[in-house]
């Protein structure tokens, strides 16, 4: 049986001065010295043989090797909190706690049906929800800070299945100028105003997904402010139909008659971090929401494609 000849506790080291920014840093965070932390990479780096980090100028910076080594490292260091997750799950039985990330557009109603649903059976079980905007939800449930997810995009390594189709309209307040053209409208018409959109919750943001049509950007954390903004005239958006249901009735917006693009559809879909550590509780409530959701897509057209 091969050993391993570096510990958890040294790959803990290696990726905290990483993710910390420092020797200092790590130290700080995982409560040791900083001659502690610096002698657990070293070792790493003399068992191994390879060099971890480099001088450039006056801060040290991880080498092509090092890079790899932090990569593996953080792998290896999530799957050990896996297995310890799983270990507490099945020694336990029932979860007490929930922890679910569902996106914005997943229609807020629907959820908190199920939620009150689940505490009429479970009134013991805290809930820990986690409204999030595209990346966020894929990296809580990749870090592993809830158990499920309801995402626009199932990350690598996860299992997940579609939920339900989501339509997304074009629209702006009766008062806005696009509005007040008379005509149908184009994307070169939608250049010269204000496009409203929610920021990405993610902390660690990559390239920027959203579909850029016009330089003229305001970018919010909520979507209650977003729609706000929309509702006096300040700019044009596409939301998902159901979050604006009330804002449609009420002729607060009106759907913007473009020629082409005034509709699109995205897929939400019911994720898990881990089905080893999924207990009854948590596929109770995955019951739940996909009974809601088939229930209201057979009545409600609007949701499905």
């Amino acid at each position: 049986m091969n050993r391993s000849r570096v510990t958890l506790d040294q790959w803990q080291a290696l990726v905290a001065v990483v993710d910390a920014g420092g020797y200092a840093q790590a130290a700080e965070e995982l409560h040791r010295t900083q001659s502690t932390i610096s002698y657990a990479v070293r070792k790493i780096e003399e068992q191994l043989g390879v060099d971890v980090f480099e001088l450039e100028g006056r801060r040290a910076a991880l080498t092509e090797a090092g890079r790899v080594l932090y990569r593996r490292g953080k792998a290896l260091l999530r799957e050990s909190e896996r297995v310890e997750r799983t270990a507490a799950a099945l020694a336990g039985g029932q979860e007490p706690e929930l922890r679910l990330a569902v996106e914005i557009v997943f229609p807020t109603w629907l959820l908190l049906q199920c939620l009150q649903r689940f505490a009429e059976e479970r009134p013991d079980t805290r809930i820990e929800l986690y409204e999030s905007v595209l990346g966020g939800t894929e990296e809580l449930l990749g870090e592993g800070q809830v158990q499920l997810a309801i995402c626009s995009r199932v990350p690598p390594g996860y299992v997940g299945d579609p939920l339900m189709h989501v339509r997304f309209i074009a629209v702006a307040a009766p008062s806005h100028p696009l509005h007040q053209l008379g005509r149908t409208l184009t994307h070169q018409d939608l250049r010269e105003h204000r496009h409203l959109f929610v920021r990405d919750t993610a902390t660690r943001r990559g390239t920027d997904t959203a579909r850029e049509i016009t330089e003229q950007r305001w970018t919010v954390s909520h979507k209650a402010t977003s729609i706000r903004a929309a509702c006096m005239g300040l700019g044009f958006a596409w939301y998902a139909e159901d979050l604006i249901r009330e804002e449609l009735a009420s002729d607060q917006l009106r759907p913007l008659p473009l020629s082409e693009g005034g509709e699109r559809w995205a897929t939400l879909y019911l994720a898990t971090a881990d089905p080893d550590t999924v207990g009854p509780g948590a596929r109770r409530l995955v019951e739940m929401i996909r009974e809601a959701v088939a229930t209201s897509v057979a009545g409600d057209e609007r949701i499905q494609p």
